[in-house]
């Protein structure tokens, strides 16, 4: 079961679990809506046969017409200014944090890695920053944090993940579901309401049945860059499929048992995963180890029902279908 926490944001990704946390203030339920929500889709004809995953469906968008959307900006005095402004005007903001300068984070002082963290308050120059990320990572753990910052601290914490890897930026692209515009890396980051944009398909080819999925993956991450590459997306992806698991199994729209065999084959996982990447690392591929893995998650998936009780978890909180935005 995925457990719940820090206020009732439960175990997800960087990028989820601050994005339920801020619609949380808006309309409580997010973590529910996201349950509904999540899925896992591949896409599969990128250039140098890179990868790209959505997670779920797009859950951010309101009644009124409203969605998410970033905006950037060069100068942290610019910067500053418009974080205040969405701030004063929503009450909260996301914003795209460096884990290379977030003392708390166990990649502290290591790695660019965009990070989303919620700002909540400003007065007297200092900003509340809560992060509800919580999390053991091959660096350490990552724990939750809450403090007020100066604006030179928040300044660090936001500076921008100029050394994002490519695999980073699609992240950071697909962190609401679908493919959304993304300033530069060498910005400053954070996200604003906007008017919607008109629905439209996922562009490009993509794998979206979940057995189908991870029989594609089975056969790419035998490739051990790949591997390198995209083992924190299947990370990722197990977290939000013991998240929905755990939600629908709790009010009976999945079968209990079924549910928790599953649950247990995507915790194992990212465990089997990053085994074999440290292996390749050292010099001995570990292909079957990756096979298995995937195998078992597929088998394990293929027990529980596609249309979990008598509604389907592949439509969004606003009803549209899974080729949708």
């Amino acid at each position: 079961m995925a457990a719940t926490r820090h206020g009732g944001v439960p175990e997800l990704s960087c990028y989820t679990t601050s994005l339920v946390a801020y619609l949380d203030r808006e309309a409580p339920g997010a973590a529910r809506r996201l349950a509904h929500a999540v899925r896992l889709a591949v896409r599969t004809d990128l250039p140098g046969g890179r990868l790209a995953f959505t997670h779920h469906r797009r859950i951010d968008r309101t009644g009124d017409g409203r969605e998410l959307g970033y905006r950037g900006a060069a100068r942290w005095r610019t910067a500053r200014a418009e974080l205040a402004r969405e701030l004063a005007a929503r009450g909260a903001v996301l914003a795209v944090g460096n884990t290379r300068f977030l003392p708390w984070s166990p990649q502290y002082g290591r790695a660019d890695v965009s990070h989303w963290v919620l700002l909540e308050d400003h007065r007297e120059d200092r900003w509340l920053l809560t992060d509800h990320f919580d999390a053991l990572l091959p660096q350490g753990r990552h724990r939750p944090y809450r403090g007020r910052l100066t604006d030179a601290e928040l300044r660090a914490a936001l500076n921008p993940p100029a050394g994002i890897r490519p695999e980073g930026e699609l992240r950071d692209a697909y962190a609401l579901g679908v493919p959304v515009p993304v300033p530069p890396a060498t910005r400053y980051r954070w996200l604003v309401r906007q008017d919607r944009a008109p629905a439209a398909p996922l562009p490009g080819s993509w794998l979206d049945e979940p057995c189908e999925v991870l029989a594609f993956l089975a056969d790419r991450l035998t490739d051990t860059s790949a591997l390198a590459a995209h083992t924190d997306d299947l990370w990722a992806a197990a977290r939000h499929q013991r998240h929905r698991i755990a939600v629908l199994t709790g009010v009976g729209l999945l079968p209990a048992a079924a549910g928790r065999a599953a649950s247990a084959s995507w915790a194992e996982l990212p465990r089997a995963l990053r085994f074999a990447a440290m292996s390749a690392e050292r010099g001995r591929a570990r292909p079957e180890v990756v096979d298995r893995a995937l195998h078992e998650v597929g088998e394990a998936m293929s027990r529980l029902p596609s249309r979990p009780g008598a509604r389907t978890a592949a439509t969004t909180h606003d009803g549209r279908g899974p080729g949708e935005h």
